[in-house]
């Protein structure tokens, strides 16, 4: 009996270690506090890990941080309703490999950067909006970044990002798309992310 309950705790053990896409974080806040800190330490050795190295650590991070199967289904509006499933896979696939390879562009060194979260505000449909600053010496002005989070599952992850008060990602996302699923579709939608990707990281 005793070995059983060892060999059990094991396994809840390494399932609590090794999960690449669980969130363990008690508020939204908490969840957006622990994405910026896993960007932060990859900035911290971005110019040592290059930017397919880059890539290879922010993609389980962006993984267990966002809810990209529904970020990539709102981006494809009424298409991903009309697509087959393996269809649907490809293009969250293609979707976040060109998340994770935007983020390695971009972030492609530090000099200093510290994220701080400031608030959270209550927003509709269970919506919780988590307002973060992100600092850094060599520019006048704090960046205003608002992370868009839900629980689902009892799981808080991101589902949008709103930078400066401006437009949401998502909806950039969407009005980005509109030409290429309107004209090619599905398919025609993930070619062109994974050239966006392979053009990113080459």
């Amino acid at each position: 009996m005793r070995a059983a309950r060892l060999r059990l705790s094991t396994i809840l053990l390494l399932t609590i270690v090794f999960s690449p896409f669980q969130s363990w974080a008690e508020s939204a806040g908490d969840h957006v506090a622990e994405f910026q800190s896993g960007l932060l330490s990859v900035m911290k050795e971005a110019k040592a890990l290059g930017v397919k190295g880059r890539f290879e650590r922010l993609q389980p991070i962006i993984k267990r941080s966002f809810h990209l199967s529904l970020i990539a289904g709102l981006s494809a509006g009424p298409y991903w309703n009309q697509a087959s499933s393996e269809q649907q896979t490809r293009l969250v696939s293609a979707f976040t490999n060109m998340s994770v390879a935007t983020l390695a562009t971009l972030f492609s060194g530090y000099s200093g950067e510290v994220f701080i979260v400031t608030g959270e505000r209550p927003g509709p449909q269970g919506i919780t909006f988590v307002d973060t600053s992100l600092k850094a010496p060599d520019r006048d002005k704090d960046v205003q970044i608002s992370y868009v989070t839900r629980q689902f599952e009892g799981q808080w992850l991101i589902i949008d990002v709103i930078v400066d008060g401006g437009i949401s990602e998502l909806k950039v996302r969407i009005s980005e798309y509109r030409q290429t699923l309107n004209t090619g579709g599905i398919e025609a939608l993930i070619t062109l992310l994974a050239r966006k990707s392979d053009d990113l990281l080459s």
